[in-house]
């Protein structure tokens, strides 16, 4: 645990692998992993003394709560949650509906649509008018979603979820990054709980995920998850709130 009042927090190594849902190296009481290397980068993920955190994202794996998390951790600190609210801007900003959205973020285009983009824009008609092409694609949401991040952050006191925002705003010191992860077996049965079939529970997990490490490896070049990236890695196993409570240790622990 992380004691409360620090004046200088700085986030020690820890032997870790990451492999379906589990996670060697963190307290088998806490579920709490933290980290320091220097990522692909340069940077370290070590906190500066006098820090103030204005910013949380959370990364999650598909079915630990990482979305009820971060829900009840913007709650009990009074800041903004940029979930939902996230993909509602995008599709604003993308005068589209929101579930268009849903479909594509946090994902690369199937090669099929990938064709048609390259057809289309190389055909006649489509060289005629490739300025008024808007096509909601993988890439344009990517170009959204980092002006929207980069306008939360700017904002700040936020919690963001997902959507590159780690990587967005991996430079920034006032930034705490966590990731989320359970055991395989306790995502699938938490989507049974919420109304997803068995079957399809365990197909979710496995996809989901999938197209993520997909999405960041296209995007950033990095493989999902980096652990170099994130502060700390909590096991949700543990349970929500004492998930909540520890991300709330290391943001006190900082901000003292």
């Amino acid at each position: 645990m992380i004691r409360e009042g620090a004046a200088k927090w700085r986030l020690v190594n820890a032997n870790f692998s990451f492999a379906h849902g589990e996670a060697a190296g963190a307290s088998r009481h806490s579920g709490y992993t933290p980290c320091q290397h220097p990522n692909k980068l340069g940077n370290s993920i070590s906190i500066k003394a006098n820090t103030v955190i204005n910013i949380i994202t959370i990364e999650r794996e598909y079915g630990c709560g990482g979305a009820e998390i971060a829900r009840k951790t913007s709650e009990r600190l009074g800041w903004k949650l940029w979930d939902e609210l996230l993909t509602c801007e995008i599709a604003r900003l993308s005068n589209c509906k929101q579930s268009e959205v849903e479909s594509r973020e946090e994902r690369v285009d199937p090669l099929y649509y990938r064709l048609f983009k390259s057809i289309l824009r190389g055909s006649f008609e489509g060289s005629l008018n490739v300025h008024r092409l808007k096509l909601l694609d993988a890439d344009s949401i990517q170009r959204i979603t980092e002006h929207v991040v980069q306008k939360a952050a700017t904002e700040g006191n936020c919690i963001i979820v997902g959507r590159g925002s780690q990587h967005f705003l991996r430079h920034r010191n006032d930034t705490l990054r966590i990731f989320l992860y359970a055991p395989r077996e306790a995502k699938i049965r938490r989507l049974i709980t919420e109304g997803t079939s068995q079957k399809d529970a365990e197909e979710a997990v496995d996809v989901v995920d999938s197209e993520r490490a997909a999405f960041v490896q296209k995007y950033f070049h990095m493989e999902w998850p980096n652990r170099s990236l994130y502060h700390a890695m909590l096991n949700t196993a543990i349970g929500v709130e004492n998930v909540i409570n520890e991300i709330l240790s290391l943001k006190k622990a900082v901000d003292t």
